[in-house]
Formats: structure tokens, sequence, C-alpha cells
């Protein structure tokens, strides 16, 4: 279960493409792995040549052929044994995580379980892909079948470097189809620890491909080719909007999991000390950097002072630092333009009359430190009132009635994840039903689980990951007749 600084250096120093079933570092170009603690590298990865694309689809396309005829009882054996792998392993892929994303050490090794999780749910759901024997004339039989559509292309970002390649990967192969996994050159190595893992189950050459490089490139060639039968992608709205245009263009079926702004509603019959509490341990988790994440926060002017102060007291009491430091609770951001960013809107709210409760602005620590920031009293012109901060800044505002407060939720061309509190089951249930989103999360803010559907709509995007819709998204229905000649 432990690891060494040794162990954590050499994952960094293998960091390679993984192409049937081999790992590959040769490159005459490469990019930089940075420490967002320090702002130091740790390590490069190869930038994946034309050759390596066409080698990788190829072997994708020949894993296909090969996995989809594998019954699905092997399938399910081969990816549990990976997750299984992955909860042995978690020390070590938790540290190199913390490494190359920057969260603390204790969330990361939350997260690998939860991709091992994931992963084996979809293994398990995988087995129970049944089609449907339909009514028909007399002479005639109806059935369906659902089968794999093909080779995947899964495009992952760096906020969340093992669930999200772990949602992906683990229903696509759960479903029969092979997988082209091109992670965030931020977070190259938490990949590769996941690829080892299927790779030491004895997953067979060609099923799982890990390219690095330009995203641009190799997402555009990806999506082009004739090999890769589906698309599925998590980040940003103007990327996934990009990215939807070139797979309608090749008739691609795509998921599609992009930004938020999530709107919190709190009403006055509340536990005000608790829901303050709670909505700051949530916020500033993985450093604000959650497109779930709780961001504008609507709360009835008769508990606005004393919420906002209790929200800012738990800001101000969380201990930064480097994730690897196990006394942390929020790390840096993942980037310079990250936090750069973050200070830019809070410098525009602040110049459009908000109030800084706490944080709003940097460190004087090395690394991509951000302070956990509290804003009150936004002005809707503020930009941050419009643009996702992706990072540990939330922006109050009170309101007075429902229709007011469902008004400023709806407002925007997202609609990932919303949440609202409060004791009356009648304001619960009206307000779940209006709120334009794909994720309601009641007196909770578990909006995401392996049995559970998860995506948005509007600009989040579109399709769902996770439960049986997120296996079956990788499949197709055949309708096939069977008659009486």
């Amino acid at each position: 279960m432990s690891t060494s600084n040794d162990a954590v250096a050499t994952s960094f120093a293998q960091l390679g493409h993984y192409i049937h079933g081999e790992w590959r570092k040769g490159a005459s170009r490469t990019m930089q792995v940075l420490d967002p603690a320090t702002g130091r590298p740790i390590g490069e990865i190869p930038v994946a040549t034309p050759q390596d694309l066409e080698d990788a689809l190829r072997s994708s396309s020949e894993g296909f052929r090969k996995w989809r005829d594998t019954a699905p009882a092997q399938r399910c054996a081969i990816i549990l044994a990976a997750a299984q792998l992955m909860r042995q392993r978690r020390a070590h892929i938790a540290m190199v995580m913390t490494m190359e994303q920057g969260k603390p050490i204790a969330e990361s090794e939350a997260e690998v379980l939860r991709a091992a999780e994931l992963i084996e749910w979809a293994a398990e759901e995988g087995r129970r892909t049944y089609g449907l024997t339909i009514p028909a004339p007399v002479g005639y039989r109806y059935l369906t079948f659902a089968e794999p559509l093909g080779p995947v292309a899964a495009l992952t970002p760096w906020n969340f470097p093992a669930v999200s390649p772990a949602r992906k990967v683990g229903s696509a192969l759960a479903a029969g189809c092979s997988c082209i996994l091109k992670p965030s050159d931020l977070t190259p190595c938490t990949a590769a620890e996941m690829t080892r893992a299927f790779h030491d189950a004895g997953l067979p050459p060609g099923v799982l491909n890990l390219l690095y490089g330009e995203a641009q490139m190799i997402s555009q060639a990806l999506i082009a080719s004739p090999v890769v039968r589906k698309v599925t992608f998590t980040g940003s709205v103007p990327v996934g909007k990009q990215l939807s245009e070139l797979a309608g263009r090749h008739m691609k079926p795509c998921v599609m999991e992009l930004g938020g702004h999530s709107p919190t509603i709190v009403f006055p019959d509340v536990d005000v000390k608790k829901i303050a509490r709670a909505s700051a341990a949530t916020k500033y988790r993985n450093s604000g950097q959650v497109c779930t994440s709780p961001t504008r926060f609507y709360v009835h002017q008769d508990i606005y002072k004393a919420f906002t102060e209790e929200f800012a007291g738990a800001a101000k009491a969380l201990a930064m630092g480097p994730g690897r430091d196990a006394k942390t609770q929020m790390g840096p951001v993942v980037s310079e333009r990250r936090a750069s960013t973050l200070q830019r809107l809070a410098d525009d709210a602040r110049n459009k009359g908000a109030v800084v409760l706490a944080g709003g602005g940097r460190t004087d620590d090395a690394g991509f430190f951000f302070q956990p920031t509290v804003l009150s009293d936004v002005p809707l012109d503020a930009a941050v009132m419009s643009e996702e901060p992706f990072g540990p800044m939330a922006v109050c505002r009170s309101f007075s009635t429902i229709e007011e407060v469902v008004q400023q939720a709806n407002a925007l061309p997202y609609g990932l994840a919303a949440y609202l509190f409060s004791g009356s089951v009648h304001t619960t249930s009206r307000i779940a039903r209006e709120l334009e989103c794909g994720v309601v999360g009641v007196n909770a803010f578990n909006g995401s689980n392996p049995e559970t559907p998860f995506g948005g709509v509007k600009d989040s995007g579109y399709g769902r990951e996770g439960g049986t819709e997120g296996v079956r998204s990788y499949m197709a229905t055949k309708f096939v007749v069977e008659g009486p000649l």
C-alpha cells in the first residue's frame, strides 16, 4: 500500500504512448509536465506523430474485432482484475496524481478508489446488455440485440485524471468496444498508471491504446478516421462545440460532458451553519476545479448574512499547501493559466462592487496557489456571474422569491448541476422540476455515482455517463426479423 519517491519518479520517467500492448517513448518532440505546487518540471511526455496515430488506429481496429467476440463474462473478469490492481496500487497512483494535478493526497486516494468503483460497476453491467423479444404476427419473430459500436475515441480532462478516464474506458470496454484514450497533457501519468493496470490484468493488445500530444491534432485525426465509431469528451464548452461539429460531419455519435456554473439555492428553513459548512467543504474540494462544483450561491435574504459569514469563516480556516502534505486541505490550482484567470475574475468583481469576504487573490508561495475565495453581493454584470471560474471561488447573492431565484439560476446557457436546500417538500419538488439542468441535488451535494446517469443540458453537453445509460451509449440496437419463408 505504500509508495516511494523513487517509484513516483520512475513512473514519470517512463511516460510514453501505449500502442498495441507495448509502451513507446521514441519521439522527436516532448512536452513538460509540471508540479502545480512548485511550478517545476517533474517529467515529460512524447508528442504523438502521424505514424503513432496510424498505428493506434490500426491497433484499435484489430483489438475491437477480437474484444467484441470475447465472452462478456471473460471481458468482465479482465476489467475487474484491472480495477483490483488499481485498488492495490492506490497509494502509488494517488501520489502520482497529487504530483501532477495538485490535489491533497487524501482526495487523490479517494479518487483512485472511486475510479476503480466506476470500472467495476461498468464491468458487471456489461454482462446485462440484454436484448428483447417483441410480440410479432404468427410466423414471425421480432428480436433486438445490443451490439458494441466499435472503436471509441476518449478525450479526458485534467481535473479528475483517474475518474474521467475510468468512466469512459470502463464503460466502453464493458460494452465490447476498444478505446483510444487521449488524457490531458497536464496530468498524463495517472492515465498511464490506469492503462498499466489493464495491461497487467491481461487486456488483449489493441483493446486500449494511450496517446499523448497536441490535443487538436489528435482529436481531429481520431474523429475523422473511419475506424473510430464513437467520441466521448469531457472538457470546456468551446472545445466541446468544435468537436461536436466535427463529429457531426462524420456522423459519429458523441457524449459531451462540458462545463457548468452550478447554482445553489438556500432557503431559510434549514440549519444555516450546517449548510454553509457543507457548501464550503464541497466548493473547495479539488480547489473548486470540478464541473459540478457549487459556484453561484443564491441565499434567502433572511439568512444571507449568517450564511455568508459562516461560509467565509470555513473558507479562511482551510489549510493550504502542497497536496502531498497530509495536513493540506486545499492544494494549488492546476496551472498558471488557471490562477491568472481566477485573479482576473476576482479583480473584475471587486471593481464592480462585490465584497470580498475571504481570499480574493494568489498567495506568495511558489506554484499556482489561489486562496479560497468568497465574494458577496456580486453584481450581475460581473464576469464571474456568467463565466465559470473553475477554481476556489464562490459568488453569493440574496433573493426573496422563488420566481426570482429560479429565473437567475436558469439565466445562463449552462445546465449541468444545481443544488437546493429547504425543509419544504413542496418547495424542493417545484424547483427541482423548474431547474434546467441534468443533475439536481436536493438537500445533498452528491450528484455523481457509478450506478446513476450523469450529464447536462443546454451548453453543458448531451449524452450520459454512468449507470445503465453509460454502458448502453457505446452500443447500437440491431433489430432482426425472422419470417416464415
